[in-house]
């Protein structure tokens, strides 16, 4: 291409900044630019459904970043991967395709999102979606982004469900339908076994067309200005202008970027020697995550995959991915699950969980290992949590990892519910259908009583870790508007997860999308 200035350029090729260069460059017009700090994403690690444990602390695909010490975890510093690479998180997450509750896009509209209630956002999840199970008003059949069932289904799930129905759940076989709750089966983002993250979905189809340039390894420093108005970025290599620039790195790296270019709270920027371009002290603050505890128990080796993921099983279990694209490599993190209420006095619920037919993955540093012995888990979350913590910049160099405080816990209603939550796995697991399968309880320790909430609280603190999850830190009507434009500047819009006013209730990578999706028809009309 010329020098000129392009009509847009992404930084950031995750969930949202791949939808937003295939929609804005489909109508070969406008001039569009993406930018990569990491490279290609086409390794076995990415592609096989599993390999996504692998891919935690890998700097190929993974940024590496933790928290501060965390005051209600005990001040433990918690890991926290996020996608580096085509695809972004969407090349090394868990793949379990969940929306949200309808109810989370009607608080966004009553927080001021006009524009974002459920009924504006459905009909961009049916656009992204190529289902292959529901058939309904619900679901899109012809989109990009491949959802489908999981394939190496056992007896374990299937009791394990009917032990949650039990306790009062019911059964649902749709989580993105008419009623978020129930227990059932999850669906992936996957095409016939194989991991679909939004780089499949919208560049394959995009990369050909002149009008689109695809930069990878170009790591963003800071966005250029001309008094109040986005120019361009500039990375490693050189300055790239255009008419408009769109944030799309995520929850951490598009506020990082900000405060880089001298958008933030002026308290925060001047002492790090940052020129202020714009006041907006709100960039970076109002951080969600949820925060994951698990339930684990023994069970029998013949009931657990973990003997099918080590050793010379493991072997025969990569070529049965190879050529048929099933058993225990073509799993996501969790295979079933579902939502449930913690207490009645709530309009959707407060719990989401998921059963994994294997040992605990834990997490050392980044590095997720099974345990030796059979074992099956079942972790779970508040769905809606009420805790802020916060994402900031501690250097001017750009490469120097930001300071991010998850404040986990920080409030009763959080504490309570975990609790809550806790509780109803270990019933879970000691329901009759579930008999037959387990041994003795592994984690909560046999020593830890149940029916305490201190000690259960004891054991979230020092258990409990990211979900994975993180939002809000340039969120609609603090940081940006309705339209994703960021306030008091021109040129200048944000579109990725860090724009959600609250957390979905449940994970976020499809509602990132959704995102990137409604973006591109704001920036469209706003671009010409």
């Amino acid at each position: 291409m010329s020098g000129d200035p392009y009509d847009v350029v992404i930084v950031g090729a995750g969930s949202a900044g791949c939808v937003l260069a295939d929609r804005l460059s489909e109508n070969g017009r406008r001039r569009v630019c993406l930018l990569e700090a990491g490279g290609s994403t086409r390794h076995p690690l990415v592609r096989i459904p599993a390999g996504w444990a692998a891919t935690f602390n890998n700097r190929a695909f993974d940024w590496g970043y933790s928290t501060e010490p965390e005051p209600e975890l005990g001040g433990r510093a918690v890991y926290w991967p996020r996608g580096l690479g085509l695809g972004g998180s969407s090349a090394i997450n868990g793949m379990i395709y969940i929306r949200g509750h309808a109810i989370d896009f009607e608080r966004w509209a009553q927080s001021g999102a006009d524009g974002w209630s459920y009924d504006d956002v459905l009909p961009y999840f049916r656009r992204a979606e190529a289902q292959r199970t529901h058939r309904d008003d619900f679901h899109g059949t012809s989109g990009p982004v491949h959802v489908q069932d999981g394939r190496d289904l056992r007896d374990i799930h299937e009791a394990f469900i009917d032990a949650m129905t039990t306790l009062g759940v019911p059964r649902n076989p749709d989580f993105n339908g008419a009623d978020q709750t129930g227990a059932g089966y999850y669906q992936f983002t996957q095409r016939s076994g194989s991991r679909w993250s939004s780089a499949d979905a919208y560049l394959r189809r995009a990369k050909s067309r002149r009008n689109l340039d695809i930069e990878t390894h170009a790591f963003a420093l800071k966005i250029l200005f001309e008094g109040t108005r986005a120019t361009g970025v500039r990375i490693r290599q050189r300055d790239i202008r255009a008419r408009h620039v769109v944030l799309s790195g995520g929850a951490i790296n598009s506020p990082q970027l900000l405060e880089l270019s001298g958008v933030g709270d002026p308290q925060r920027l001047r002492p790090l020697g940052i020129p202020v371009v714009h006041a907006l002290p709100d960039i970076g603050e109002h951080l969600q995550d949820h925060i994951l505890s698990k339930v684990v128990y023994g069970t029998h080796a013949a009931t657990s995959i973990n003997r099918e993921v080590q050793g010379w099983r493991l072997g025969v279990s990569a070529l049965n991915w190879f050529f048929r694209r099933r058993g225990p490599l073509s799993a996501g993190s969790a295979l079933c699950g579902g939502f449930g209420y913690t207490r009645d006095d709530i309009d959707a619920p407060d719990m989401q969980y998921f059963f994994a037919s294997g040992a605990t993955l834990f997490n050392a540093n980044g590095k997720i290992k099974a345990l030796p012995i059979p074992a099956i888990t079942c972790a779970g979350y508040q769905s809606r949590p009420e805790s802020r913590g916060s994402v900031h910049i501690r250097s001017a160099q750009p490469d120097a990892h930001p300071e991010i405080r998850a404040n986990y816990l920080t409030t009763e209603l959080d504490r309570s519910t975990l609790v809550r939550g806790v509780r109803l796995i270990e019933r879970m697991f000691t329901a009759d259908a579930m008999k037959p399968y387990v041994t003795q309880r592994m984690s909560p320790g046999p020593d830890v009583d149940m029916s305490d909430d201190d000690a259960l609280l004891a054991y979230v603190r020092a258990d409990g870790g990211t979900g994975y999850h993180p939002t809000s830190t340039c969120a609609i009507g603090k940081v940006v508007d309705p339209k994703l434009s960021v306030y008091g500047l021109h040129g200048l819009s944000v579109a990725d997860a860090s724009v959600m006013p609250n957390v979905v209730s449940g994970n976020t990578n499809a509602a990132a999308i959704m995102i990137g999706e409604k973006a591109a028809d704001l920036l469209a009309e706003k671009l010409g």
